[in-house]
This record gives C-alpha cells, sequence and structure tokens, in this order.
C-alpha cells in the first residue's frame, strides 16, 4: 500500500466511528404509510434555488463551433484539470485505445479518427469527471444537508469528485464517512427486511458499462424483482415502442457510414449543436457533397443553422457551412400534422405522376396497411394540417419534394419527439414517411434515433428493462440456474409512484440524478423520502443526494476516465453507442480517491451480502475478472458471441439489425404503416405550451455554467422564452420575472421569478430549461404506450412575480 493511500486509510478509519445500525422501527413492522398526512423528515425544498440575480440577455450566436467552441473547451479543461492533464485526457477521448466519452452516444468513425474525437460539450463533461477538485469527508462535516440544499446545481457539481461512502443517519443533519463493508450490510439488511423483492426499486443510468448492467440486472432478479427503471424511460422509451411496433427492434437502423452516402437528411426535434454537437461534423460531411438538410424545430438552432469546424485551423475566420436548406418552425407538439401534411402531398404527387414516387415494390413485399393508412391520410383536412403544425402548405410541398428527390433519406431525432403524450405516434410517422419510398435497409437511409446518453441503448440491450422479454428470462434461467421474476416490474414512472404510496421503501440508485431528471419534483421528492432507504452510487454531488429517505447512502464510484485494476488485473469496460457499436473502454487516469470501487466491484459485493448462500454466483470472482462477466453475456444476450475476442478489436462490432436488412421481426414479419389522429391542446386564454430543453453550459442534469450562448442567456438559467407578439398581448417586457404556472387535470404546480426573453419561437408556445422547470411536469402527464414523461407538453400560464428572496426556493 503507497503512503498516501494508508495515510487516506487511516484518516477515513479515524473519522468512521464503529457504525452501530438498526432498521428503523414502524408500527407495522418495517412498512411506511402510505397516508400523505405522515409527518415526513428532510423538508427542505427539492427545487434549484431561485438565483439572487436575474439572468441577462445577449445577442444570439450566428454560427455553431469555431474558435468559441475551442476556447469555452480549454477554459473548462484547464480550469478542472490543468494543461497535462488536461493534454493527456482529451486526447484519449473516442479513441480506439482510449475511452468513451461519458457524454452523449453519437459514434466514432469506424475507421480513422480525428485525434481530438471530441466537442465541446463532451470536454466539459470529461473535464467534469477528471476534475482535481474533491469533495471528501471534512466537507460533509462542513455543508449539513440543509445548508447544501441552498445551493445551486452548478454549485454543487463544481465541488469535485466524492472520495468516500457517506452515510445520513436517521434525523441526522450531516453525512459521515461510513466503511464499505458497513455499507453494504446495511443495505443488505433492509433489503432482506423487505415483504417483498417489489418494494425495492433498482435504477440505472446512462452511464453504467456493459458489464456492470449486465451484473446488476442479474443480481436485482435474482434477489427476486424487475424494478429496473432507467433513465431511457424518461427519453428515448417512446422510441423503442414506437420502433419496435413496426420495424420489430426498438434502436435505429442506420451507421454513421449512411450519413456519407445519404442524399437528404431531415432532423425532427433535435438540438444537435448542443447536445450531440460531434455530429455537426457529419452534417458538414453531407452537406459539402450536396447532401439537403431539413430542419423541424419549434426554436431555431445554431447548431443547424452554420457549423464551423473547430479542427479546420485555416477556415476558423470563415463564416463556417450553412446546414439546413428548410427550416420548418413546427408548433410544439405540431410534428404528426406536419409530417401528414409531408405524406400527404407525396401522395398527390404519386397521382399526379403514377409509379413514379412511391417505392410500390418495397411496400407489396415489405410492409402491411399500407391502403388503411392511405385512406386515412387522404381523409385529413389540409387546413387542419396547416393550423396545427403552424407550417404553411407551401413549406410542406418543399420539404416533400426534398424527400421525393431524394434516393437515400435518413431522418433524425431526439427528445423534441419522445416527451409528449402522443410521442409514439410522433416516431411512427416517421416510419410511415419511410416507408413510402423503401427508405429503410438501404444504404445511406433509415430511422435514427439520436440517444443521450453514452451507454443508455447498451443498458437496455443488458437487459435493464422493467419489462424484459420471456426469451432473455429464459436464456438467464438456463444460464445461471434460477427462476427469473416473471410479473413485470415499475417503469420511472410508475416507481415514483409506488415510493409515494408506500408501495417502495428502498431505492437504490446506479447512477445518475435521480431527482433532478425525473418530472415533477416536489411529488418525487416527497415520494423518496417516504423510502427506509435511498441509495446512490455517483461519482459527483448532485441534489439527489439531498433530498433522502429516513438513512441515505451515498457510494463513490471509478470514474469511464480512471484505471481500474481488479484481482486479475488491469480491467476495461464496454459500451453500446446509438447506432449498436459495442466497443472497449479504457480508463487512464490514476483514481479520483483510493476508497472508490468502480460499479461492477459495488453490485458484486452488494449482491453477496445480500443474496448469500440463496445464490450460486460467485460474485467477487466476476467483479475480479470482466472478461468472466463478457463471457456470460455472450451465452445470455443474441449478437455477443465471441465478445472477449471482438471487443478487443479496434474499434469493436456492430450487433445484428434486422430491420437495417429488411428483416422485421414484428408479428407478421413485415414493417407496419400505422395510422394516427392529430393531437389536439386546448388551451385557454392566456395559456402556452411549454416544453423543457437544456441549456449549452448543460448535459443532462449536469450544469458547467450558468451561460447559453448560443440563444444569448448569460449568468442565469431561470428564463422563459416567449414569442413577442405573445409578450405583448400579455403586457410583458423583456426581463420581466414572472412565475410560471402549470396546468393539468385542475392540479396547478408554480415555478417562480423565471425572466422573460423574447424568442424565435411560435405563438402560444414557450420554452425553459430543465431541470429547472421539472416542477412544473405533472407525474400523471405521460406518454401513451411508453410511460414517458410528457416534458415537451406542459400547459402553462404566466403571473408577474411578487418580490422575494433568495431563499424562496417555490
Amino acid at each position: 500500500m503507497s503512503k498516501q493511500r494508508k495515510k487516506e486509510t487511516e484518516e477515513i478509519a479515524s473519522a468512521a466511528q464503529p457504525t452501530h445500525y438498526n432498521l428503523v422501527e414502524h408500527d407495522d413492522e418495517h412498512t411506511l404509510s402510505s397516508n400523505p398526512l405522515v409527518p415526513i423528515h428532510n423538508p427542505q425544498s427539492a427545487q434549484p434555488p431561485v438565483e439572487t440575480e436575474a439572468a441577462e440577455i445577449k445577442e444570439t450566436s450566428k454560427v455553431a463551433g469555431g474558435i468559441p467552441a475551442i476556447v469555452a473547451t480549454f477554459k473548462h479543461a484547464l480550469l478542472q484539470m490543468g494543461v497535462r492533464r488536461s493534454l493527456k485526457t482529451l486526447l484519449a477521448v473516442n479513441q480506439k485505445d482510449g475511452f468513451d466519452c461519458p457524454g452523449c452516444a453519437w459514434p466514432e468513425p469506424d475507421g480513422e479518427r480525428y485525434h481530438a474525437e471530441f466537442c465541446e460539450n463532451g470536454a466539459k463533461h470529461v473535464a467534469s469527471e477528471a476534475t482535481r477538485k474533491r469533495v471528501t469527508f471534512e466537507f460533509f462535516k462542513e455543508y449539513s444537508v440543509a445548508a447544501l440544499s441552498k445551493e445551486s446545481d452548478y454549485w454543487l457539481e463544481q465541488q469535485g469528485r466524492l472520495t468516500h461512502p457517506m452515510l445520513l443517519k436517521h434525523e441526522a443533519t450531516h453525512y459521515e464517512p461510513i466503511g464499505w463493508d458497513e455499507a453494504f450490510s446495511l443495505i443488505a439488511a433492509e433489503l432482506n427486511a423487505l415483504a417483498s423483492p417489489d418494494e425495492a426499486i433498482f435504477y440505472t443510468s446512462g452511464r453504467t458499462s456493459n458489464e456492470a448492467a449486465f451484473l446488476y440486472q442479474l443480481f436485482v432478479r435474482q434477489f427476486g424483482t424487475n424494478n429496473l427503471p432507467d433513465c431511457s424511460n424518461m427519453c428515448h422509451e417512446s422510441s423503442g415502442s414506437a420502433l419496435t411496433e413496426t420495424i420489430g427492434i426498438g434502436k435505429g437502423t442506420v451507421t454513421l457510414e449512411d450519413f456519407d452516402l445519404a442524399d437528404a437528411i431531415f432532423i425532427v426535434g433535435q438540438n444537435p449543436g448542443t447536445n450531440h454537437p460531434r455530429m455537426l461534423t457529419s452534417l458538414q460531411k453531407a452537406k459539402r457533397r450536396g447532401a439537403k438538410i431539413v430542419h423541424i424545430n419549434p426554436l431555431p438552432e445554431v447548431g443547424t443553422t452554420r457549423f464551423l469546424h473547430p479542427q479546420e485551423i485555416f477556415h476558423l475566420l470563415g463564416k463556417g457551412t450553412t446546414l439546413a436548406d428548410l427550416f420548418l418552425q413546427v408548433r410544439i407538439n405540431g410534428d404528426v400534422p406536419l409530417l401528414k401534411g409531408i405524406m400527404k402531398e407525396i401522395l398527390e404527387e404519386e397521382e399526379r405522376r403514377p409509379g413514379e414516387v412511391l417505392d410500390h415494390e418495397f411496400i407489396k413485399e415489405n410492409t402491411e396497411g399500407f391502403e388503411c393508412f392511405r385512406e386515412a391520410l387522404r381523409a385529413v383536412a389540409w387546413d387542419d394540417l396547416t393550423e396545427q403544425s403552424g407550417i404553411a402548405r407551401g413549406q410542406m410541398r418543399e420539404a416533400a419534394q426534398i424527400f421525393i428527390n431524394s434516393n437515400r433519406t435518413i431522418v433524425c431525432w431526439a427528445m423534441g419527439l419522445t416527451q409528449h403524450q402522443n410521442a409514439v405516434a410522433n416516431i411512427q410517422e416517421i416510419v410511415n414517411l419511410l416507408l413510402l419510398r423503401g427508405q429503410i435497409g438501404k444504404p445511406g437511409a433509415g430511422a435514427c434515433p439520436v440517444r443521450g446518453h453514452s451507454n443508455v441503448q447498451g443498458d437496455r440491450t443488458m437487459g435493464i428493462w422493467e419489462r424484459p422479454t420471456e426469451t432473455f428470462l429464459n436464456s438467464l434461467s438456463k444460464e445461471f440456474g434460477f427462476e427469473p421474476p416473471r410479473c413485470h416490474g415499475f417503469d420511472t414512472v410508475e416507481s415514483i409512484k409506488a415510493m409515494h404510496d408506500g408501495r417502495a421503501k428502498i431505492f437504490f440508485a446506479l447512477g445518475g440524478n435521480f431527482l433532478s431528471a425525473t418530472p415533477d419534483t416536489e411529488y418525487t421528492a416527497e415520494a423518496l423520502r417516504r423510502c427506509r432507504l435511498t441509495v446512490h452510487v455517483s461519482t459527483k454531488l448532485n441534489r439527489a443526494h439531498l433530498i433522502t429517505g429516513e438513512q441515505a447512502l451515498i457510494l463513490p464510484c471509478l470514474g469511464r476516465t480512471e484505471i481500474d485494476v481488479q484481482s486479475s488485473g488491469q480491467q476495461f469496460v464496454s459500451c453500446e453507442n446509438s447506432m449498436g457499436v459495442v466497443q472497449a473502454s479504457h480508463g487512464s487516469l490514476e483514481p479520483a480517491s483510493p476508497h472508490l470501487l468502480s460499479e461492477p466491484m459495488i453490485v458484486a459485493r452488494l449482491a453477496a451480502a445480500t443474496l448469500g448462500k440463496r445464490s450460486n454466483v460467485d460474485w467477487l470472482k466476476l467483479a475480479g475478472d470482466y472478461d468472466l462477466i463478457r463471457g456470460y453475456i455472450e451465452r445470455v444476450v443474441p449478437g455477443f458471441e465471441d465478445y472477449n475476442r471482438r471487443v478487443r478489436e479496434p474499434g469493436g462490432f456492430y450487433l445484428p439489425n434486422g430491420a437495417r436488412e429488411r428483416r422485421f421481426k414484428t408479428s407478421s414479419g413485415k414493417a407496419h404503416f400505422t395510422v394516427h389522429p392529430l393531437p389536439r391542446h386546448e388551451l385557454e386564454s392566456g395559456q402556452l405550451l411549454m416544453m423543457t430543453m437544456r441549456s449549452h453550459d448543460q448535459f443532462n442534469t449536469t450544469i458547467y455554467g450558468l451561460d447559453d450562448r448560443y440563444r444569448g442567456i448569460r449568468n442565469g438559467r431561470r428564463v422563459v422564452f416567449l414569442n413577442p407578439d405573445d409578450m405583448k398581448e400579455a403586457g410583458l417586457a423583456q426581463g420581466q420575472l414572472v412565475d410560471l404556472v402549470s396546468h393539468f387535470n385542475g392540479e396547478e404546480r408554480t415555478a417562480p421569478r423565471f425572466v422573460v426573453v423574447p424568442y424565435s419561437i411560435p405563438r402560444r408556445c414557450a420554452a425553459t430549461y430543465f431541470p429547472e422547470a421539472n416542477v412544473l411536469v405533472p407525474i400523471g402527464s405521460v406518454a401513451e404506450k411508453s410511460n414517458t414523461p410528457a416534458s415537451k407538453s406542459v400547459i402553462i400560464s404566466l403571473r408577474p412575480s411578487v418580490n422575494s428572496t433568495s431563499e424562496d426556493n417555490g
């Protein structure tokens, strides 16, 4: 043991008093009453504190990337990591012998890669994880949970990496250090005291590796439940539901190479400049060789308007590449009428030129339901389509002509489509569009849901799902010799409701910031407070650590950037990107603390402590050699044959994708046309339809800064973007403070003190940042079939703010 590690070990040993814990007693034998009048401990607000200074409104950026992106990248990197560490770390991001960026899931080229294969936001994410700042147990001595809850999400993020496992005892005000063995014993005792395994919730973040995810779901199912909600429930669950029904696989059908072949690319409900900046490189290449790009979104986004590649040194002083040929500024949730309008134009063009527009052979041989689809579309009135989408028929015709003239078309989308009550219909209309001209299962064409977290797709492939298939469960049973539970578990929304009404009593999160990522912040906070125990496996401090059950644990883990050494030697993990490529990820930095455990080891030690002799799995042996985990994966999960050899090949390997080869694993063996009604939002006078979104200084719930230079916002996040005519009608002025009030089934929720920002957005629409506006998203407002929170379709009204102090949190 090194002198430094010995010193830190002695420090933690001396700081941690022997922990004697007992199950918190309840009148009903370890159950928590569902009576909403039961007093709740830990009463501090779950919402981020209101900013003391209002955000400033500046000029929006005219181009994405360029010198500002370079400056922002190195500002964040140098501040967090220093010069030498920044160079070492950033040059390893997304390299074939390096580590997978812990940010978004956009893929890397199969062949040659840039020496700097990262974007501005990826660099921010890496710098955040690889920071030299530390949150030690002394930090928690200084700050009570109540004091920390008064700090902003940005401040919490800036404190640094967690270094020790920490325990918040029942009715305690401060977290205190706890040994790993004691932590696992505490969790195991609480889990084993439950009346049913279904009283425990096991959440997963998209950062979790394939190896950790597989081990995690195996433990949870051997424990006896399918309660495996994950972050996908809140983002692309709608994509999975829509695609599985229509083309037989819940994933996209394109590869990165297809972008080099496409004649047209439609980008719908997505802002790649902020959320997937490396995608701009593919769009720029496509545009330069003549491809047409159509952007469909309620807000114009600079990332699809003009792009200056930061690595093209001799072009940095130029104007950049114009990307979108056509921008359709659709109303919020006007995508179904818009897509119907485009398809109606395509059908009418086919009637004018029979046999020249539609791919009749593809439709006949590979699809079903076309006649019903065509007749339903013919019956829709043009006035309804233009009024509800906000797009003139001439613009729909222009988009239709781009689609008709393209022999190879890709349609991309993200959460702008997936977080509405009719989200599944949104995506199935995209499938309808692609099927009309056979744009699935051929080079340069297909469906492209762009995932938001680096391994969210891989986690689902590994079995992180509350509704596993019988095929998967049978394979698991055969390989491990146990009978897994067959009843479906709780997804994210169902988990929150179960905790709220007392049906679930323990919450365990493998990564993520659950409180800030979920809808209906105060309802979710109350649900967490009603738990007996909440546990978070984390790298950084976040708000989810501050709204807790009767007892709470923070378990610090290794990050993607860090060296992982186990009993058999140095390990690597693997991830699956948005296009189904599985590749290795090798950390290269020394761990932030000698007290960190890897996620596979945390899962293994928890499983061993909880299951004991009930399990025939040698958990610690698996966690000591990840090749053994991958050996099990290849025997349980289709497509992973010879996993250990293939994942070591530079660039990894592609998973099988039947739809990519026009093999549709649906009930009929064919792709399905579907018919959907037009969604309707009945807005009363003074009401707006609000969507939540990220700022440019943000990745998911992680806040890197308080600016959004692409939209002209500086030093603040509590802003609401409004149409200038709506502002005038409501008597509002730029910079005025308003309270946002959401309306759902007679309920009202309020978020105070947002700065009014005039912006290019359709009438009666509004946009705000999450997580600040998540408090407005009702827990009961969800997408049909997928149960995804409808965070992009929130009916709100505005009220002038009254004078309030910085401690008013709503």
